[in-house]
């Protein structure tokens, strides 16, 4: 499968680590715009943009007629994008976290958090600790987590070396307590995500629209069950 690598920031230069180079269809940044006629050449793209480069973006995307797998955050969506997907027969989706393990813990804390009415007054606790360079808190992840669980929850923060991402939940009563871990130990788990997602865009049966990781990830695992 070629895939058209659009932005080479962090995670984007992850993405062309993670490839092989004759998969590589690109790469492309902003002093290298892709073409309607460039991306004719792949099965699908992966971008990791600001915001700020989405609108071209999209339209771009939209005439050369490809599977698309957005990282791009802090962006407003166009409330239409999903009707325009639909026209055209194309399937998009879009993610703030790609990390693949961490869509299998969203689906733990789920369960946790409706399981946790039958303990005795559970407390819930989200710790997260990155590295010092990291400067707001809590992570953005770690409010997730807590939107996740669906129960109200302490959320404490730390800064300290070169992590790249712990974040803990721990239930305590008084007579039990229950402990959740995810940990990132390389910003691979962003673009090994990021083409594992393009893959079930491009090979599997999915219908045209716009779409959450997190959807795709529930139906297919709901598939496998």
């Amino acid at each position: 499968m070629n895939i058209a690598v659009i932005g080479t920031g962090k995670t984007g230069g992850k993405v062309l680590e993670v490839l092989d180079d004759d998969q590589i269809i690109g790469p492309f940044d902003s002093s290298n715009k892709p073409t309607v006629e460039a991306l004719a050449k792949a099965d699908a793209a992966i971008l990791f943009v600001p915001g700020a480069a989405a609108d071209e973006l999209i339209n771009t995307l939209m005439e050369a007629g490809i599977p698309a797998a957005w990282g791009t955050t802090g962006y407003e969506w166009p409330d239409d994008l999903d009707e325009q997907l639909k026209k055209k027969d194309l399937t998009w989706l879009q993610a703030s976290n790609f990390s693949l393990g961490m869509n299998i813990v969203r689906r733990c804390l789920g369960v946790i958090g409706q399981s946790s009415s039958v303990l005795d007054n559970p407390s819930f606790h989200i710790h997260e600790i990155h590295h010092t360079d990291k400067q707001d808190a809590p992570s953005g992840t770690a409010i997730s987590w807590e939107q996740w669980l669906g129960e109200e929850a302490q959320i404490t923060s730390e800064r300290k070396g070169d992590i790249k991402g712990i974040h803990q939940l721990n239930v305590q009563t008084e007579t039990e307590s229950i402990e959740l871990k995810h940990q990132a130990h390389d910003r691979k788990i962003f673009a090994q995500g990021a083409i594992w997602a393009t893959e079930q865009l491009v090979n599997r049966d999915i219908a045209p629209g716009f779409y959450s990781l997190s959807t795709i990830f529930d139906n297919i695992m709901q598939q496998q069950l």
